[in-house]
């Protein structure tokens, strides 16, 4: 039975789009609450100390001196009840204001509504008829919101005043509290609304990709060999690239089995006469000499046909691999090398042209070597007294490409001859070695690579050839 690795909760893509929102969410209804909190806060508690400031302008309107001068209130002129009920919530109260803010005496003036009790207020240095807020504790410990001002006669040695209005807080803080309350509740609801719509929306989202995936198991199960479908243009790339794949996999898989077809059918003939070769000996035991070069030249011809369909496979599998580069230049260096060695009774001059160190072939080398090999070796048969090679780069929109030259100063091949010789087999002069499948090799690895190939004939009356392959 097949195990599949468990998939962590934290790996799920719906998990983190879910986690990620709700948190942004989240935090942002937590700041957002607080901002809305501390704005009703400050607009309430500014509405209060303005409400205030009329009490304690009020205040100050009704205050007078005797000739004394102490400061007098009457109380009858003052329009709110809540002056005379003790401990109302609602205080006024005059101090004699000492120097550098100090109070030199607390209470000279006070309302009834507070009783025995005075207000203490922090030192605090005022400028005329300029305003200051507090907060302090008052009667009962409650907390008081507290206005003052600071007033004097027109005598400029006359004691200052210290004018304070008081209020309770507390109907101001369970206002507050009871907004808290709401705005809480409503954020929370808006946060389950918010959280479901996310919820939806992951859902909705994420349906492609669970379409996406009961198509690949089609694809899996082999009822279907494309994905196939409508999905959102940022899968749509995906889906193309894999139907990419599985069409690339395809043409591999079956140019695997024409080719393995190709391989036993190329070598059943070489098997089957060496068969009839040895049932012949054994019945006649004088032919061994025949025998022996039937089977020399019969393993011969397979062993080029699997070498063939070796490198058909090799180049398949290696076409359009990423980060494939085989630099031209030694290649070509050792190739020569090896055919002066091959070639030295004939005393062929072999020449190659500068060869810039970037030149590159996007492929494998041994791929490189078996078309550069047959090429240079093809030459090197018909060539009289040289051959020649050069080699540039060009540039074309599917990419760099490797553009190599080779000539010799043979007898060339006439124009309508040329498309024969590609094909397998085809050998033009008996006389010369080979087995007339070196330009077929060539033919199907350029093509392979998809490049090409053309004779043409050259300057020196000899076959140019000339070989275009992806470039590194």
């Amino acid at each position: 039975m097949k195990h599949r690795p468990s998939r962590h909760w934290t790996r799920s893509l719906r998990f983190r789009l879910l986690a990620a929102t709700l948190a942004a969410l989240a935090m942002a209804l937590v700041l957002a609450g607080l901002l809305l909190s501390s704005l009703f806060r400050d607009h309430v508690m500014r509405q209060f100390s303005q409400s205030l400031t009329a009490q304690l302008d009020q205040i100050t309107a009704r205050l007078e001196f005797d000739a004394a001068g102490q400061p007098q209130i009457d109380p009858q002129t003052l329009s709110d009840p809540r002056w005379s009920r003790p401990y109302s919530g609602l205080y006024w109260q005059v101090d004699a204001a000492g120097a550098a803010g100090a109070v030199q005496q607390r209470g000279v003036l006070r309302s009834r509504s507070l009783w025995d009790a005075t207000l203490s207020l922090p030192r605090d240095v005022l400028a005329d008829g300029v305003v200051h807020v507090h907060e302090a504790d008052g009667p009962d410990g409650a907390r008081l919101l507290l206005v003052e001002r600071t007033v004097t006669r027109d005598d400029a040695r006359s004691t200052p005043w210290r004018l304070i209005v008081a209020a309770d807080l507390r109907d101001t803080v369970a206002a507050v509290g009871r907004f808290n309350g709401v705005l809480a509740t409503s954020l929370a609801a808006l946060l389950a609304l918010l959280s479901a719509a996310a919820l939806a929306q992951v859902a909705i989202g994420l349906a492609p990709l669970r379409a996406l995936q009961r198509t690949l198991a089609t694809v899996h199960a082999g009822m279907a060999t494309r994905l196939v479908g409508s999905f959102p243009s940022e899968v749509q790339p995906l889906v193309d690239d894999f139907n990419g794949v599985l069409d690339r996999n395809a043409e591999v898989v079956s140019r695997a089995r024409t080719q393995a077809g190709n391989l036993a059918h190329a070598i059943k003939t070489p098997l089957a006469a060496m068969s009839q070769a040895a049932a012949v000996a054994l019945q006649r035991p004088e032919t061994g000499g025949e025998l022996a070069a039937l089977v020399e030249d019969q393993v011969d011809i397979a062993r080029r046909h699997v070498d063939w369909h070796l490198a058909r496979a090799r180049a398949a599998a290696a076409q359009g691999v990423p980060g494939a580069r085989v630099a031209l230049q030694p290649v070509v260096s050792g190739l020569l090398r090896v055919l002066e060695r091959v070639h030295a009774e004939r005393g062929l001059a072999l020449h190659c042209a500068p060869l810039a160190p970037d030149l590159a072939f996007a492929g494998e080398v041994q791929d490189l070597q078996e078309v550069l090999g047959n090429l240079l070796d093809n030459a090197c048969k018909w060539a009289r007294h040289e051959v020649r090679v050069s080699a540039t780069a060009t540039a074309s929109a599917s990419g760099g490409r490797l553009r190599i030259v080779i000539e010799d100063d043979g007898p060339g091949i006439a124009a309508d001859r040329r498309d024969a010789v590609m094909a397998r087999g085809a050998r033009l002069d008996e006389s010369v070695p080979g087995s007339g499948l070196g330009l077929a090799i060539v033919n199907e690895l350029v093509g392979l690579y998809g490049g090409s190939l053309q004779l043409a004939a050259a300057p020196s009356g000899g076959l140019r050839i000339e070989v275009e392959l992806p470039g590194g």
